[in-house]
């Protein structure tokens, strides 16, 4: 496994990796304040949930279509591109709130733009990391993207609080100056992402192949269909989670340090991912993953205090992002390049698409069953979704890094020479 050290001697790495860690930070200290900002302009707590319901939508919509460019153009261009949009759009959010003159209509466009851009942005980079690491370095590199996802998620809250206190519309200047900053960086790539020479398709026929592909291998199929599952299951144990604490009259700012304990653990299991990818099977590690979160959830059942709620998921995320990494590398590296946008934009939609109904699905079962009983319900579900990669075959089977297979010119898998 090439650690840490060594892939910091990949400059171009590096420079993706700090130009997103950056946009990341203002992108998490912006969509804190969305609602914030919303309420205030509209004093409503259902109007104010249009932006953050316009920026995920943004990313659902582009996803697909975004596999399908970014396989066909030169990535650092569509980079460059997503970067600016976002830099231009709460750019204008940052000037219009600071001249008096921001409207719900005017933040709902801008959330949704930048979902966009965060929707192309994001298959995109998946697939110029595959061109700038060797396959060597992918577990590593890609568990260091974890890491810089979970830091954001850790410190954009707290950040967003802190600037919206002093102006509303510092946020949306700071997001500005961090897409500027991934403009910077990506703009210094010095390997070439342009696209892999091939019979260039109609875009729905184009995109027709990746999702073929997909669904026509069963590591990809059960590894989609189990990335959706655990999302909606995971996100509703959350909202469950936190909304209980709120109907137990538990302070806001306790209910802070219970989202930064669980920050905290996916950033430590970001550190030790790379470890662990080297010494367990990918496969094994990928089912460990899955069934980590049913033992959790009994202590969440009957003792729903913060700091049980806190503990629970620190420990539920700190193999998280192992096997997040382990899995995505996996599938990177047995990708035909001139399908990587497209597999990874196909992958993240799978994914991403229950997230939305987690807090609907939470809170019915909060209203219908009660605290304990839809916590039990989610348990019951987490077992399930944990049986769709432990009952495939492709999926338990996966070796270690060292041992995975390759792929011969007729695109299909091979073990690798000795």
């Amino acid at each position: 496994m090439t650690g840490y050290r060594s892939l910091a001697r990949n400059r171009d790495f590096t420079r993706l990796w700090v130009g997103e860690a950056v946009s990341q930070l203002g992108t998490g200290a912006s969509l804190f304040v969305l609602p914030l900002v919303g309420y205030a302009l509209t004093g409503s707590a259902l109007m104010a949930a249009l932006p953050v319901g316009a920026h995920t939508l943004g990313i659902a919509l582009a996803l697909l279509p975004a596999g399908v460019v970014a396989d066909a153009v030169d990535k650092r261009r569509l980079l460059l591109a997503s970067s600016a949009l976002g830099a231009a759009l709460a750019g204008s959010a940052a000037v219009a709130g600071f001249l008096g003159a921001l409207t719900l209509a005017h933040l709902v466009v801008v959330a949704f733009g930048t979902g966009v851009a965060a929707g192309f942005y994001m298959p995109t980079e998946m697939s110029a990391v595959r061109q700038v690491v060797t396959r060597e370095e992918l577990p590593t590199a890609i568990s260091q993207n974890q890491a810089r996802h979970h830091v954001a998620s850790l410190l954009g809250g707290p950040l967003g609080g802190i600037l919206y206190a002093v102006a509303r519309p510092l946020p949306f200047l700071v997001d500005a100056v961090s897409y500027v900053v991934s403009l910077v960086t990506v703009a210094r790539v010095r390997t070439d992402l342009a696209p892999t020479r091939r019979t260039r398709q109609r875009p729905v026929a184009e995109l027709a192949e990746g999702l073929r592909y997909l669904l026509a291998r069963p590591y990809f199929r059960a590894t989609a269909a189990f990335s959706a599952s655990v999302n909606l299951v995971v996100n509703a144990v959350f909202y469950v989670a936190v909304l209980r604490l709120v109907q137990e009259g538990v302070p806001s700012t306790t209910i802070g340090l219970v989202e930064a304990l669980a920050g905290a653990g996916g950033v430590l299991g970001a550190l030790a991912a790379p470890w662990i990818i080297d010494r367990m099977r990918t496969g094994h590690l990928t089912i460990s993953v899955a069934w980590v979160w049913v033992p959790l959830l009994v202590p969440l059942a009957f003792w729903p205090s913060a700091w049980v709620v806190g503990a629970m998921l620190f420990v539920g995320l700190l193999l998280n992002p192992a096997g997040n990494a382990g899995g995505q590398s996996y599938r990177v590296a047995i990708t035909p390049d001139a399908l990587q946008g497209r597999l990874a934009s196909a992958q993240q939609f799978l994914g991403f698409t229950t997230i939305p109904l987690a807090p609907l699905l939470g809170g019915w079962l909060l209203e219908a069953w009660g605290g304990q009983a839809a916590t039990l319900a989610l348990l019951v579900a987490a077992a399930l979704s944990a049986l769709i990669p432990t009952l495939t075959r492709e999926v338990r089977t996966v070796p270690r890094p060292r041992d995975w297979p390759v792929l011969d010119e007729t695109g299909e898998l091979v073990a690798r020479a000795a």
